[in-house]
């Protein structure tokens, strides 16, 4: 750059040119950052007061220095304002506010000028440069992208682009791979940012998405979107699950993402370091995809919670090791693969569980309803586990139990509700003692145990349980009233009524609210029947 200070005009030009195809940038900025500098040596040579400015002709390189003049009525500072009837003896058009260039002499470069000229160009050549490369990058976040390790810092790698330089962190690389300067490194684009030092572009080989684009390189089928990859797994440099399923009958997505004598995947393994990768059938039922996500081992049994996205898997004895994996790694990843919360149990565990559970259910029922421990494990049989069930079920059911007559079906549902009333009435004394109010009796469905259960947290007025949020009483996790099986809507009912009765919303509230929800929904509906009002004068249209 030192070059431009004793440059002739055309040296100027060739100049900004061979910076420009350098550095891969306008060459319009080159000659504004040459303008800049001129501009700012100049400045330093005439004094900093005034105003100066400096143009290069782009077509044969002349350098013209002027010093711009504001026209004034009355000038207060001659050096950057100039009166009006001075200016129009030049210009008789000229008007108040406008700037006038007052051309100087051309200037030679003194060493400390030609220096200060130099870093200006080099600083807006290299910010060029900058905004250059976030550009061309921004918008290639996700890709593969191939480089060429330029050095390895504290485990970070900083990987040459060609045009640009990329940083990938060492968590985002692979344990145990040992990278060299000079190694070329294929990678994931994770991030693209704009910072004080230049565009930052990271890199990644953990990232899920670069597997899931390793396989969509290796299967046409993929990038054909006959074959779609649902979800992704990683343990990175370890092991990995894919959940793959196809769009067409005819294909089978796990045969070919495998390919001809494991072709495919054996080329996706070789660029992770051997990462073992478990190719698994997508289902739209969580239970057979959970399944197909355990292999390689067997599942004998499965119990699902939809609400809680948690699912009870039953495994023989024998395969509750590999259904775990080493450092429980295979059911880690089926749990990331499916987005369901796995609990494993073998059958010996589950059996022993049931068992657990029918004599607990035994006793209670021995207990509460006063007969004998026969009947009682016979109620559990049939699937009674819980008193109301047995008080509050159609006779014909409990008459449908060998062995029970009119008469006794009778008594058990009577002893059943007295039971329940009893433990109402304890769990009522209960609540008064903890001084839970009153005023919550008022509140439908919420009985004297939930109540019992609002006192031990503390909540003994109608406004402390209005405060609450629905899944406040009803998550699975930490809801107050979790073990009561609590619909969330019904929680809402019990909320709001408690709101309605402090004070802290009215009826004629919810009215509104309900009809701004309703003028919403036809609004939405009067627009659906609109697209499809103009679709369908489209299509007769084009029939036409």
């Amino acid at each position: 750059m030192a070059m431009v200070v004793g440059a002739n005009r055309l040296e100027l030009l060739q100049i900004a040119d061979a910076v420009a195809r350098e550095k891969g940038i306008d060459k319009g900025l080159v000659i504004e950052a040459m303008e800049e500098a001129i501009q700012k040596a100049a400045r330093a040579k005439y004094g900093a007061e005034n105003e100066i400015g400096a143009q290069i002709d782009p077509d044969n390189g002349d350098i013209r220095l002027f010093r711009l003049m504001e026209v004034v009525e009355e000038v207060e500072n001659p050096t950057t304002e100039i009166s009006l009837k001075i200016a129009q003896l030049d210009r008789p058009d000229v008007e108040l506010g406008e700037f006038i260039a007052d051309p100087l002499p051309p200037m030679d470069f003194g060493r400390i000028a030609a220096q200060t000229a130099k870093q200006v160009i080099v600083q807006k050549v290299r910010d060029a440069e900058r905004e250059r490369q976030y550009n061309d990058y921004k918008d290639r976040v996700g890709e593969i992208i191939t480089g060429v390790i330029k050095r390895v810092e504290y485990g970070n790698v900083i990987v040459d682009l060609g045009n640009a330089e990329a940083i990938m962190r060492r968590d985002q690389g692979l344990p145990r791979e040992h990278l060299r300067q000079n190694d070329r490194l294929r990678a994931h684009i994770l991030e693209v940012r704009r910072e004080a030092r230049g565009p930052q572009i990271f890199l990644s080989r953990t990232a899920n998405e670069f597997m899931a684009q390793l396989f969509a390189q290796e299967v046409p089928e993929i990038y054909d979107g006959i074959i779609e990859i649902k979800s992704v797994a990683r343990d990175p440099g370890s092991r990995a699950k894919i959940a793959v399923t196809s769009n067409e009958s005819g294909v089978d997505p796990v045969g070919a993402c495998v390919g001809m004598r494991g072709s495919r995947v054996q080329a996706v393994v070789s660029e992770l370091q051997g990462e073992k990768i478990d190719i698994i059938q997508w289902s739209p039922d969580p239970a057979t995809f959970i399944v197909n996500a355990l292999a390689p081992a067997e599942v004998v049994k499965v119990v699902l919670d939809e609400d809680n996205k948690r699912i009870e898997v039953v495994v023989p004895d024998d395969q509750l090791s590999l259904a775990i994996g080493r450092r429980g790694q295979n059911v880690r990843l089926a749990s990331q693969l499916t987005g369901w919360t796995i609990d494993i149990l073998t059958e010996a565990e589950e059996s022993e569980r049931r068992q657990q559970e029918f004599v607990v259910q035994t006793q209670m029922f021995t207990t509460a309803l006063d007969v004998d421990e026969t009947l009682a494990q016979l109620l559990v049989v049939e699937g009674f586990s819980e008193l109301e069930e047995v008080a509050y079920v159609e006779p014909d059911e409990l008459l449908a139990i060998e062995g029970l007559d009119e008469d006794l079906v009778v008594e058990l549902q009577r002893r059943a509700l007295d039971a329940i009333e009893s433990r109402h009435r304890a769990a009522d004394e209960k609540r008064k003692e903890m001084g839970v109010s009153d005023d919550l009796l008022q509140i439908e469905g919420l009985s004297p145990e939930m109540m019992v259960v609002l006192g031990e947290n503390d909540v003994k007025s109608l406004e402390d349980f209005a405060g609450f949020a629905a899944d406040e009483l009803t998550s699975s996790e930490d809801g107050l009233f979790k073990r009561f099986d609590l619909e969330e809507a019904d929680a809402s009912d019990m909320i709001m009524t408690a709101r309605k009765l402090v004070g802290w919303v009215t009826e004629e509230d919810l009215a509104a609210d309900a009809d701004k929800l309703a003028a919403a929904a036809a609004s939405e509906g009067e627009e659906a029947a609109d697209g499809a009002g103009n679709t369908a004068d489209n299509t007769e249209a084009e029939k036409a």
